[in-house]
């Protein structure tokens, strides 16, 4: 996969590919990451590439000419490309939605500053994605989560295939607890199924610990899923075994 980040701190973005699995989707050739620096596509001598918004208000908004022209050479440099632009507006950046990111051949991530870009740009623009209902300076942290969360999802990045699929929302839940060494640490044991060897069990514990947390941290995922009668009756275990804990 081939990113561009169109931003004004590109030294910031490329700070991504520096380390874990991103860093690691680099070096097995399956993804390659260009920051691309908005001000060198300024008409100005002073590589200006915001104004003052048109009907008064407070703070600036970035011009539309700089961030079509720096959208062009992107598209120019990757081939055909979607155009995503890091927005508080945009769609949530999902589980669901990095998968579907990560087979595209190529991405142009828009980090927007300021109060935002000019709306005449928006037509260059696929979609625009959310990291959260909050707002930060500028989209590079957005865009810098998203490399890493699609990277995951590249062929031959991870060390183990299923790792990813295993992620938590990857199956609309939270994941299972992990364990590893000592199997036991200040008196508390490792729990003796994952010591049993029995992979089916195995996989029976972590699918009713991965719903007794999703229903515990974050209901509202339950909500939207229509659990089978098999996870039903899972979660119904897991809730009547925690309350025993608790008597």
């Amino acid at each position: 996969m081939k990113i561009e980040v169109l931003t004004l701190f590109p030294e910031f973005v490329e700070q991504v590919v520096k380390v874990g699995i991103p860093r690691k989707a680099v070096e097995v050739g399956a993804l390659s990451l260009s920051a691309r620096d908005i001000r060198n596509y300024s008409d100005g001598a002073d590589r200006r590439v915001d104004d003052r918004p048109y009907g008064g208000g407070p703070g600036m908004v970035m011009e539309p000419g700089p961030l079509a022209d720096a959208i062009a050479a992107a598209k120019t440099a990757i081939g055909n490309a979607k155009v995503v632009a890091l927005s508080p507006q945009g769609l949530p950046m999902t589980q669901a939605l990095v998968k579907q990111l990560a087979v595209e051949p190529a991405l142009v991530l828009v980090c927007g500053r300021y109060e935002g870009l000019d709306e005449r740009v928006t037509p260059l623009i696929d979609f625009e994605v959310s990291l959260g209902d909050f707002v930060l300076s500028g989209g590079e942290l957005a865009a810098m989560a998203l490399v890493d969360a699609v990277s995951r999802w590249l062929p031959g990045v991870l060390g183990h295939e299923g790792s990813a699929e295993a992620d938590s929302f990857s199956a609309g839940l939270l994941d299972h607890p992990h364990y590893t060494r000592p199997p036991s640490w200040r008196g508390e044991a490792v729990p003796d199924v994952l010591l049993s060897g029995d992979h089916a069990k195995i996989a029976r514990w972590r699918l009713k610990q991965a719903l007794g947390a999703t229903f515990l941290k974050r209901p509202d995922l339950l909500e939207e899923l229509e659990l089978s009668r098999p996870h039903a009756e899972l979660l119904k275990e897991f809730l009547h075994e925690r309350s025993g804990e608790k008597n």
